[in-house]
């Protein structure tokens, strides 16, 4: 997979802030960073019931 340069990384930063403003990155960002641990929590929480279910049906 290729990986992303320093310069790929300028020219999305500066995408950025000319389709979103200067001003409302920092509000995307912290939306972002809210979902993304939405999310983790989400994974975490399934898979703790499965995996006890799991043990709880091989037990038998």
């Amino acid at each position: 997979m290729p990986r992303i340069g320093l310069g790929e990384l300028i020219v999305i930063a500066a995408l950025a802030i000319l389709f979103f403003g200067k001003d409302k990155l920092p509000d995307l960002a912290k939306s972002i960073g809210k979902s993304v641990t939405e999310f983790n929590k989400a994974i975490k929480g399934e898979s703790t019931p499965t995996k006890k279910t799991i043990k709880k049906t091989t037990k038998k």
